[in-house]
């Protein structure tokens, strides 16, 4: 009867043992990152670069809306050349446009990475050390939206992270 016992207790401490060596955590990322100076300035900076291209579709949208007006504006009996020549010059300018909004789209984007680029960086680091430091085995983003089920003993390393990063 002992050596059950013993044998029982045997196969079961390493999974009790291993239960609890088991250190997980969860951040929250984006107010990590909401948070970071570098972040305002990044989205000040993507601001900037939106406006211009605004502008700069606004100046193009009214030279559209001014070459369709001269179409629409022409006499009945204006000659077929002349109308088919404005016809593809509008035409030729909507897919201008159209180039144009794809190039900003893709330099925002692109910008957007580049800027943001470092700053997750920063904060991954900054999530590594703090990990290290408490003996953590997993660390997970929290995502209110994703979460199924939560359970103790699940630490939220959120604040650590941030007095990492010098952040309140």
């Amino acid at each position: 009867m002992l050596k059950k016992i013993l044998l029982a207790v045997a196969v079961a401490f390493p999974m009790f043992a291993s239960a609890q060596t088991a250190k997980i955590g969860i951040v929250d990322t984006g107010s990590i990152i909401q948070a970071m100076p570098e972040t305002a300035a990044a989205q000040t900076k993507l601001q900037e670069t939106q406006k211009k291209y605004q502008d700069e579709f606004s100046r193009l949208e009214e030279e559209y809306k001014r070459m369709v007006d001269e179409l629409q504006k022409m006499k009945e009996d204006e000659l077929p050349a002349i109308r088919e020549r404005k016809t593809r010059e509008i035409n030729d300018y909507q897919q201008k446009i159209q180039s144009f909004m794809q190039s900003a789209d893709n330099d925002i984007a692109r910008q957007q990475q580049e800027l943001m680029q470092p700053i997750t960086t920063k904060v991954r680091e900054a999530i590594e050390s703090v990990g290290k430091e408490g003996g953590f085995s997993f660390i997970q983003n929290y995502s209110p939206d994703l979460v199924l089920f939560w359970a103790a003993p699940t630490v939220d390393i959120t604040p650590q992270v941030k007095a990492k990063l010098g952040l309140k």
